[in-house]
């Protein structure tokens, strides 16, 4: 299999490489951000919940309008 693309020098190896690491620790650190704020939104619906057991079975527009009637009393 012919590879068309002109050699690269070991500099410009070693910055590919660097370059991907980072991509690679960019990528985890938004997965690992994405999980945090999946958990935190997914506790705080648990403690909505158990304070507000109704919202089980309301729509979430309703729920919203509900939360800001009673939040601004």
């Amino acid at each position: 299999m012919a590879n068309n693309r002109p050699m690269t020098t070991e500099d410009e190896k070693k910055l590919l490489q660097a370059q991907h690491r980072m991509e690679a620790i960019e990528a985890r650190n938004r997965q690992k951000e994405r999980k945090a704020r999946t958990r935190r939104l997914i506790q705080m619906g648990a403690v909505l919940e158990s304070v507000f057991p109704e919202v089980q079975t309301m729509e979430l527009d309703d729920v919203k309008i509900e939360l800001k009637k009673r939040l601004n009393a």
